[in-house]
C-alpha cells in the first residue's frame, strides 16, 4: 500500500514556519509522504497566520483554496485559535486547531488516515524536515508571551511565554549545524525574555550547567562555528551583555529590536515594554561597544491618537538612531486588540501618508549608511549561484526581510552556502554589490 500524502500550506511568521517544520518532521517519521500539490495529497494542512487583517484574508483564502482542490483540509495555527471564525465560513474543514499544536494536527491526520507502520522507524534526520534552504534555519526558543500590548493579540493566540529547555535548544543547533546549516536565526515572541518563566534554570549541555538566559545562550550558541542571528530582541536592560559578544565575534552584530514608535505617549498607549528607556542613548551606548553593530527594526504609523507632533517625534527619532533596516506597518483595528477601543483613531489616508513619509525618510537614511559600505571588504554568505550573478547576505542582511549582495561574475567553484569575500563597488537603497577578492 502507497504511504498517504499530506500536502502543506505554511503561512505566517519564522515562529509558525518553525511549527510547521515540527509537524512535517513527525509526519514523515511516521511515514506519511509530503505532496507538493493538490491533486495529488490525500489530506492538506493549512497552517495560518492570523495577527493582523491581510494575514487573516490571506489565511482564510489560503483554506477555502485548499477546500476547492483537495476537499480534505485541517487547520491549525494562529488564526485556528479563532475556531468558530473558520467554523463558521468552512463548516467542511475536517479539524482546527490553534498554534504550536503539532500532538492536535497529528491527531486529526491519524482519525483520517492513520499511519500504515510502526511510528519508532527513524525515517528523517536528526535535524527533521526543514522548509528553508539548507544552509540556514530559524532557531525558536521559546513559545508565547507576557506583554500585554494593546494593539496584539499574540498572547491570546499563543499563550504566556514557555521557554524551551536549553539543552534541547542546544542540541536542536548541533543537529542543524551538523547537518549543514551555517546560520543560526533565533526567534521566538520575546529573546530577549528567554529564561524569565523558569527563573533562569540551569541545564546541563556537554557536561557543564547552562543558564536559561539569552546571554548563556548566545554565548553557547557562538561556539558553534556558524553565524548566530537575534531576532524580536526586546531592549532590556540585560541586553547591553549581547554587544561585547558581538564586538568578539562570538554572534553577529546584528539586532532586531521592534521599537514600533518613538513617541512616549503613543509606547505608553502602545502598552510596550521598556517603553521609558532612553532608546537614543542606549542605540549610542551599543555602537561604542560595537561599532559594526547592524539596527534594525519595526514602527507603526497611524496608532488611534498618533497626531502630527507624535509622528514628527518618529521621523526626528530615525534622523537621530541612523537604523540601518526599518520596516513599516500602518496600525490595523485586529480583531480583540484593545486598541480599537481608544479615541481618536486616525483616517486610513492619513496612516497611508505617513507611512509613505516614513519609508522616504528611511530610505535616504538606508542608502547613505550603504554608501558608506563602498571599498569595504566583507564576508558574506551565498544564497544563490546562477551563470550571471552570486546573490548572497552580509551580517547586515537577515533573509527574506534585508537587502543582499549581488556580485556579478560566473563562479562555477562557488556554491550555495559558502563563505566568500567581497569587496563593495556599488550601493542604492537596500542593495549592495561587489566583486570577489
Amino acid at each position: 500500500m502507497s504511504a498517504t500524502k499530506i500536502g502543506f500550506v505554511s503561512l505566517g511568521c519564522p515562529k509558525a514556519l518553525v511549527d510547521s517544520e515540527q509537524i512535517l518532521s513527525r509526519l514523515r517519521a511516521e511515514g506519511y509522504d509530503i505532496s507538493g500539490s493538490y491533486d495529488q495529497a490525500d489530506l492538506v494542512v493549512v497552517n495560518t497566520c492570523g495577527f493582523i487583517d491581510s494575514a487573516v484574508e490571506e489565511s482564510l483564502d489560503a483554506i477555502g483554496e485548499a477546500l476547492n482542490e483537495n476537499g480534505k483540509v485541517i487547520v491549525t495555527g494562529c488564526l485556528g485559535a479563532r475556531g468558530n471564525l473558520i467554523k463558521d465560513k468552512f463548516p467542511e474543514v475536517l479539524a482546527v486547531s490553534g498554534p504550536h499544536a503539532p500532538d492536535e494536527v497529528m491527531q486529526a491526520v491519524h482519525d483520517h488516515f492513520p499511519p500504515q507502520h510502526d511510528p519508532h522507524l527513524d525515517l528523517i534526520p536528526p535535524q527533521g524536515i526543514k522548509l528553508t534552504p539548507r544552509h540556514y534555519a530559524y532557531l525558536k526558543i521559546s513559545e508565547g508571551c507576557n506583554h500585554k500590548c494593546t494593539f496584539c493579540i499574540i498572547p491570546d493566540l499563543r499563550g504566556k511565554l514557555v521557554s524551551r529547555p536549553i539543552e534541547a535548544v542546544m542540541q536542536e543547533a548541533e543537529n542543524l549545524v551538523q547537518a549543514g546549516v551555517q546560520e543560526l536565526l533565533v526567534v521566538s515572541q520575546d529573546t530577549s525574555a528567554y529564561g524569565v518563566d523558569n527563573k533562569y534554570r540551569s541545564g546541563f549541555w556537554k557536561g557543564q550547567p547552562l543558564k536559561s538566559h539569552v546571554t548563556d545562550l548566545a554565548r553557547a550558541l557562538g561556539e558553534l562555528g556558524v553565524w548566530v542571528r537575534l531576532h524580536y530582541v526586546y531592549p532590556y536592560p540585560h541586553v547591553d551583555e549581547l554587544l561585547p559578544l558581538m564586538a568578539e565575534g562570538k554572534i553577529i552584530p546584528y539586532l532586531d529590536i521592534p521599537f514600533q514608535h518613538a513617541s512616549i505617549d503613543i509606547l505608553k498607549a502602545m502598552k510596550r515594554p521598556a517603553a521609558t528607556e532612553n532608546t537614543l542613548a542606549r542605540i549610542k551606548q551599543w555602537r561604542q561597544v560595537c561599532p559594526d553593530l547592524t539596527l534594525r527594526s519595526t514602527f507603526i504609523v497611524g496608532f488611534p491618537g498618533e497626531t502630527e507632533a507624535h509622528f514628527q517625534e518618529l521621523l526626528d527619532f530615525l534622523d537621530q538612531a541612523q537604523l540601518d533596516r526599518v520596516g513599516c506597518f500602518t496600525y490595523s483595528a485586529v480583531a480583540g486588540a484593545r486598541a480599537n477601543d481608544l479615541a481618536n483613531p486616525v483616517p486610513e489616508a492619513l496612516k497611508q501618508e505617513r507611512l509613505e513619509r516614513f519609508m522616504l525618510k528611511q530610505a535616504e537614511i538606508s542608502q547613505t549608511r550603504l554608501q558608506d559600505k563602498i571599498g569595504q571588504r566583507l564576508t558574506v554568505l551565498v544564497d544563490e549561484v546562477s551563470d550571471l550573478q552570486i546573490v548572497a547576505r552580509s551580517m547586515a542582511d537577515a533573509p527574506d526581510i534585508d537587502g543582499l549582495v549581488f556580485i556579478n561574475t560566473k563562479a562555477p567553484e562557488i556554491k550555495v552556502g559558502q563563505f566568500i569575500e567581497v569587496e563593495v563597488i556599488e550601493a542604492d537603497k537596500y542593495d549592495l554589490t561587489a566583486v570577489l577578492v
